[in-house]
């Protein structure tokens, strides 16, 4: 292996207990583009993931009691070591994940601004005192960390994803364990690098890679020392571990997956809609959860708005995530490039109206940018997450018909319209069924904004000032006896 970088960020054993676990079996990670050979990380078992969880469960009462500033200057190190090294670490992202190298390390940077942001809010975690019902007593409640938190990972997003739960995590004081994706772990294993050279102390930060992802998953979710488990991925796997974890009623959050609608009123800006809706379709290749997944344009302007829109995606420029002005990169496998084909062809079947793009991938998993005309929701590419480089336009009549269509689904994470019509805004900002909404925006996540959403896109808030809710526990103290 290769690389014209700092090769010391390129770690291939597991991280457990400060110390860096060789193990005989591995798995081997490959470039998406071309399918050369990156590396051969180790692959763990359960052992390797109770191991793991016992470190962190052992390192946890000092974790803990260690007070927020000093935990607060060890997140701050550590994310000075990663904006020390940003480039680098996007290079390692995208030959491992594919997308352009910008994005990659936009990433990098989007991951650190998590750490950034739990380092300050690690100093916040307030309590209350309340009045006392008796003069002889008093009402105090202090907030106080959950304990070892697990986490499984997706290969979509494999630095900010760990980043933001772990960052939340560890400044609450809690110990962490995630196992990340396969196809992804070099950039996990990197962060646990620049953890250890921050002076993160053993145990609290733990990284298991590994392809038994049953066997692991099993561990991280039923393991009676864990108390609370974080998912990010899809909605079955999301509920079947939710399942695991129930026995033992751990705290569970769960960022699963989206069907986002983007609406273009009459009244919208049309040429912003389109740039706007740019951003938010074909960001990583249409590969993440929040992106617009059903466009639904009024019908007045259908025309209009879809010849603009279709002029610039046609303007975007396919290749390797390396090469400079690279748009859309590879999707992460053949397989994935296959379901969003099969997506297109059932629409088209259907009487859908192909606009552009619409050919397989070749042997470079690079699925051409896409526009569909005329779709209906009878069909797939309307009612399933296309997490692909597709736009299905879907026209539509009046508001209320809009915001129908919009809500006509079991997901509930990020949606986007565009309106220049304030009384609009508001109503349609109320009605729409997600957590998230991007009003005349098509780029939404920011680090003080709470990430998450309703329905079958899953449970909990990440960022913001309340992403460390779900890692501490409430306590309340009752004193009496106190003397007048």
């Amino acid at each position: 292996m290769s690389f014209s970088f700092n090769e010391q960020l390129v770690a291939t054993a597991a991280y457990i207990n400060g110390e860096w676990v060789t193990k005989p079996g591995t798995f081997a990670v490959t470039n998406p583009l071309n399918g050369e050979h990156i590396a051969d990380v180790s692959d763990c078992d359960e052992n390797d993931a109770a191991s793991a969880i016992e470190a962190a469960k052992q390192a946890f009462p000092a974790w803990a009691a260690m007070p927020a500033i000093e935990r607060s200057k060890l997140l701050k190190a550590w994310y000075a070591l990663i904006i020390e090294h940003q480039e680098e670490l996007g290079k390692l992202l995208t030959l491992e994940q594919g997308k352009p190298l910008k994005e990659a390390v936009g990433e990098i940077g989007y991951g650190a601004s998590f750490i950034e942001w739990f380092a300050e809010e690690a100093r916040r975690v307030y309590g209350d005192t309340i009045p006392a019902p008796a003069a002889n007593k008093r009402i105090v409640v202090i907030k106080q960390p959950v304990g070892v938190v697990t986490s499984i990972t997706p290969w979509n997003f494999p630095n900010a994803m760990i980043a933001r739960k772990a960052a939340a995590a560890l400044a609450a004081g809690c110990t962490f364990v995630v196992r990340p994706a396969t196809e992804t772990p070099l950039s996990a294993l990197a962060l646990a690098v620049l953890a250890k050279k921050a002076g993160i102390p053993s145990g609290v930060f733990n990284v298991v890679p590994g392809a038994d992802a049953a066997g692991l998953g099993k561990v991280l979710t039923q393991h009676p020392d864990v108390a609370k488990f974080s998912f990010t991925g899809s909605t079955r796997v999301g509920k079947l571990l939710t399942k695991q974890c129930a026995d033992s009623v751990k705290r569970v959050s769960m960022e699963l997956g989206g069907n986002a609608p983007f609406i273009v009123f009459d009244d919208a800006d049309l040429d912003a809609a389109a740039t706007g809706l740019i951003q938010s379709k074909y960001r990583n290749a249409g590969q993440t959860c929040v992106c617009t997944n059903r466009i639904l344009v009024q019908e007045s302007v259908y025309d209009k708005f879809l010849a603009i829109y279709t002029d610039k995606v046609a303007n975007l420029k396919m290749g390797d995530g390396m090469a400079e002005g690279t748009d859309i990169g590879p999707m992460i496998h053949e397989n994935a490039c296959k379901n969003v084909h099969g997506l297109v062809e059932d629409a088209i079947e259907k009487g859908a109206t192909l606009v552009l793009g619409g050919t397989p991938a070749g042997d470079d998993n690079i699925y051409p940018p896409t526009v569909l005309g005329n779709v209906t929701p009878d069909m797939r590419v309307f009612r399933e997450e296309i997490f692909g480089p597709v736009s299905p336009m879907v026209k539509f009549a009046d508001e209320q018909q809009a915001i129908a269509m919009a809500n006509d689904t079991e997901y509930g994470l990020a949606s986007y319209f565009y309106s220049k019509d304030i009384s609009r805004v508001w109503r349609v900002s109320e009605a729409l069924d997600f957590g998230m909404v991007g009003i005349n925006e098509g780029l939404i996540s920011d680090t003080a904004a709470p990430f998450g959403g309703v329905k079958q896109s899953g449970t909990g808030r990440e960022g913001s000032h309340y992403g460390l809710s779900d890692y501490t526990n409430i306590k309340y103290l009752c004193m009496g006896g106190i003397g007048q």
